[in-house]
């Protein structure tokens, strides 16, 4: 294909994202799986008309970088957000919630993977999959059923960043058991106590530098404000992955550490459109590499992943709401909530392909995201429908009606 049709074929592939994103948006269904979907379809089995290759096979060592940008604003804006303070101030509630959550998905990553029969590797990549709920999902849900006020909110909202620390921590496990190529139990264990030193150290060190790097910010200038962030974005991404480190730690890093600044809102609304851009790319990027025809051997056991993800969140949901005081019909709205899977499930199924792992690891990943990503806001839509089909709705105690004659003796029945 002509070079010169590298900027249309760009250009036609973001359009077409776009374009099944407003149909995803008039539905009120989640735009992720809708990108992976546009993705697989064109794919390695797309048409050519003209001089454009609905492959893109030119084109996609650029979306493949974008994809990667992705990587790094999702996990920097996600550490932006995050807030060790404020998990600490969540509670015992959701602390024990989210340990409960994290187990069960954990352990029901164990199973999968051991009926699957599955290498080692394999398998902790599986659990991290199987862990990791979608932040992005999650709040789009909670927004657009306008249920961000409700007291259930905060507990999800808590478990959420639970397993995002939780998540940070695996990756840099599997940072030392995946990407080192080594298989020696000391080479692993070296290289995961590298990863969590880099980040004990970033934490540690990083805050005590936000001063100096507000100094920095001090600029009316936009286009200085921006160069300095990107650049300690992608000097720490990129500093990471030269120790073995994922470059998507590198970037939450970075983005923990900004989460000190005093221009914490300006970077955040900065960084956001950046994050929605490549952050859709990424789900694109990782459907191209998607061959729909191979994925017949992981959609039984990705159902059957997604059914044993539903049960364990509703179970985890159930403990949550106890452990929180709550109605026991909260644990539906927890439990379905929890269930989405999108990102981070993929940037597992992505470590898990840059170690040269099974390839049924990356069809498996697409027919779950799939199945959870449109599943999950589904049910958790009917939470309180369901709940009352099953166990009926709560009853409702009368007011006592006041007669005159009660009113008059000044007693009430």
């Amino acid at each position: 294909m002509p070079s010169h049709t590298l900027i249309l074929e760009i250009g036609i592939a973001v359009g077409l994202v776009a374009f099944v994103g407003l149909i995803a948006n008039k539905l009120k269904f989640s735009v992720i799986p809708f990108f992976i979907l546009i993705g697989m379809v064109l794919g390695q089995h797309a048409p050519q008309i003209g001089t454009i290759d609905l492959t893109f096979t030119e084109s996609k060592p650029f979306i493949d970088f974008m994809g990667r940008l992705g990587v790094l604003f999702l996990l920097f804006y996600l550490g932006l957000e995050f807030s060790v303070g404020r998990l600490i101030k969540s509670g015992k509630s959701i602390v024990t919630g989210g340990t409960v959550y994290v187990l069960l998905n954990f352990i029901s990553g164990l199973l999968i993977g051991w009926m699957m029969d599955l290498p080692f590797k394999e398998m902790m990549v599986l659990c991290g999959i199987m862990t990791s709920s979608s932040t992005a999902i999650v709040a789009k849900v909670l927004t657009d059923l306008k249920r961000t006020a409700n007291p259930e909110t905060e507990v999800i909202m808590g478990m959420i960043m639970f397993d995002d620390l939780f998540i940070a921590m695996h990756i840099s496990f599997l940072s030392g058991l995946i990407l080192t190529g080594s298989s020696s139990f000391w080479t692993v264990a070296g290289t995961s106590l590298l990863a969590l030193g880099f980040i004990l150290t970033f934490l540690i060190l990083g805050r005590k530098l936000v001063p100096a790097i507000d100094k920095l910010l001090q600029v009316k200038s936009s286009e200085l404000f921006v160069l300095v962030i990107f650049a300690l974005l992608f000097i720490t991404a990129g500093f990471s992955e030269t120790i073995h480190v994922a470059e998507a730690i590198g970037a939450l890093m970075a983005g923990l550490v900004l989460a000190d600044s005093q221009y914490i809102k300006k970077i955040e609304a900065m960084v956001l459109p950046y994050k929605d851009f490549f952050g859709a790319m990424f789900f694109f990027s990782f459907g191209l590499s998607i061959d729909m025809l191979s994925l017949g051997g992981a959609v039984l056991w990705a159902s059957i992943a997604a059914a044993v993800t539903i049960c364990g969140n509703l179970a985890s949901g159930y403990f949550a709401a106890k452990f929180s005081g709550m109605k026991n019909k909260t644990s539906f709205d927890i439990g379905f909530t929890l269930s989405a899977r999108g990102e981070f499930s993929i940037i597992m199924a992505n470590i898990g392909k840059a170690g040269s792992l099974l390839p049924v690891i990356q069809s498996f990943v697409v027919v779950y995201v799939l199945i959870l990503s449109i599943v999950s806001p589904l049910l958790t839509k009917e939470s309180r429908n369901i709940w009352a089909k099953l166990f009926g709705k709560d009853e409702i105690k009368p007011k006592a009606i006041k007669r005159l004659s009660d009113l008059e003796s000044g007693q009430t029945p």
